[in-house]
C-alpha cells in the first residue's frame, strides 16, 4: 500500500469558536471542507518508510513547536492493468 506524508500548518481557532464548537457539539475543524495549508508533501511505497519520512519530518523546528503536524494518509492499492483483469483478454 502506498502512503502520503505531510507537513501541513496548524490554523489557529479563537478561544470563543472552541467554546461555540464544544456546546454544539460541532467539529472545530473540518479537514474535508477546508483542509489546512500544506508545506511539503511526500510518498512511500511502504508503511516501514511512512512512518521512517514521518519521524525525519517531525524533527523540524516549527512542528516540534506545535506550529505544523505531520500526518501519514494511506492511499489505496493501485489497481491492475487492463491487461492483468482476469477474464479479459487484451494487447
Amino acid at each position: 500500500m502506498r502512503f502520503l506524508i505531510v507537513r501541513t500548518d496548524i490554523r489557529t481557532v479563537a478561544d470563543g469558536d472552541i467554546a461555540a464548537a464544544w456546546a454544539d457539539g460541532h467539529r472545530l475543524r473540518d479537514e474535508t471542507t477546508t483542509p489546512e495549508p500544506r508545506r511539503q508533501i511526500v510518498h512511500a511505497e511502504d508503511r516501514d518508510a511512512a512512518l521512517l519520512l514521518a519521524r525525519a519530518l517531525a524533527t523540524v523546528g516549527a512542528v516540534r513547536a506545535g506550529k505544523q503536524r505531520v500526518k501519514v494518509l494511506p492511499l489505496s492499492e493501485p489497481r491492475p492493468a487492463f491487461r492483468n483483469r482476469p477474464g479479459r483478454t487484451g494487447p
